[in-house]
């Protein structure tokens, strides 16, 4: 399953908000329509918004390659800053974005059409190693995963919301294709239900046995003893190992502190902010009231009554176990490990 991929001279996306109804990809060559579409959410989860916004940059240059390289460049800048502001808490959309300015500058000494080359070849290869970096990330974390684990997940870190393998998802995966015999809890994620219509969606199609459960389920599951840990992805990772994720996070990690469950955050590295020391300054995204007093044209709440939706939550780094990522598996000190990592980038 890939919810982001090129083919045919078009970015080819699964419209997230039809599953798991409808399986629609829709067709994009307009780099303004790439970023209504990670705005919108036709596309999420960091890893696959960074690919996106990559290829959203190439197709800027496919657009005015044909310009004067003064208004090449000035394109160029104001496409950057489009997709930028379609997301604010997911840093693989600024990695990405950066990445690219770094290609076009590597070649702007090119005519235009060369540069836009580049620009394709460099989106084709984050994707390829999107895909590479969450098949290991997979194998590391399959090292943590006893057999027969009951697994909790929040969110959807699956093949939706990367190239196609998954971070936290790609950890159950790949337990599961080692004969490890896991089962997944996925809660449904309020208020947009990620849980539900995509990880309970993904998980069921590869034959991984999967139950759902709503949100305010997990506490008691612990409880009784149906949880041997918890695996997350994340959005964004402060240098000191603070990381923000799909709001409702932060409480399945104090309630596995509680229970002494293993909290673990499956993650890249391009997901880590090193020049964020701390979570306090990640930006979160306050999403339409709406998603909160409907759900799709069923209205839930009263006409008028105010409304909170953060879209994210930042769990302290003390309450996590351990972070798995495609160069291996770090412990606390979270800072020391996450600043070795900066060093080998």
């Amino acid at each position: 399953m890939h919810p982001v991929y090129y083919k045919e001279g078009t970015l080819k996306l699964i419209d997230q908000r039809l599953l798991p109804e409808e399986e629609i990809h829709l067709a994009y060559t307009d780099y303004r329509k790439i970023a209504e579409a990670i705005t919108d959410m036709v596309v999420r989860g960091a890893p696959a918004i960074g690919v996106t916004a990559a290829y959203g940059i190439y197709f800027a240059a496919e657009e005015f390659k044909n310009t004067s390289p003064d208004a090449f460049e000035q394109a160029m800048t104001e496409a950057a800053t489009v997709l930028a502001a379609a997301r604010p808490t997911a840093v693989n959309l600024f990695w990405a974005i950066e990445r690219m300015k770094k290609c076009l500058e590597k070649h702007r000494h090119l005519t235009n059409v060369a540069a836009t080359q580049a620009l394709k070849k460099e989106a084709d290869a984050i994707l390829r190693e999107d895909l590479e970096m969450c098949r290991a990330i997979g194998q590391h974390g399959n090292q943590l995963i006893p057999q027969n684990a009951q697994i909790l997940t929040h969110c959807n870190a699956g093949a939706l919301a990367t190239a196609g393998y998954g971070t936290a998802l790609g950890v159950v995966r790949a337990a599961h294709e080692a004969g490890k015999n896991v089962h997944v809890y996925a809660d449904e994620t309020r208020p947009f239900l990620q849980g539900s219509r995509l990880t309970a969606y993904e998980l069921h199609a590869d034959g991984i046995p999967v139950t759902l459960i709503t949100d305010n389920m997990a506490g008691w599951m612990m409880k009784q003893g149906k949880v041997d840990c918890v695996v997350v992805g994340a959005d964004r990772i402060a240098a000191n190992g603070d990381v923000a994720n799909k709001i409702g996070t932060f409480s399945l990690a104090v309630l596995a502190k509680y229970h002494e469950i293993p909290f673990y955050v499956a993650a890249p590295t391009s997901t880590i902010d090193f020049k964020l020391k701390t979570g306090d300054g990640i930006v979160i995204e306050e999403r339409s009231p709406r998603e909160v007093t409907h759900i799709g044209e069923i209205q839930l709440a009263p006409e008028g009554i105010n409304v909170r939706n953060p879209a994210f939550d930042v769990t302290d780094h003390p309450l996590i176990t351990a972070m798995i990522t495609e160069k291996g598996v770090l412990k606390p000190p979270y800072q020391q490990g996450i600043a070795k990592l900066g060093g080998n980038r």
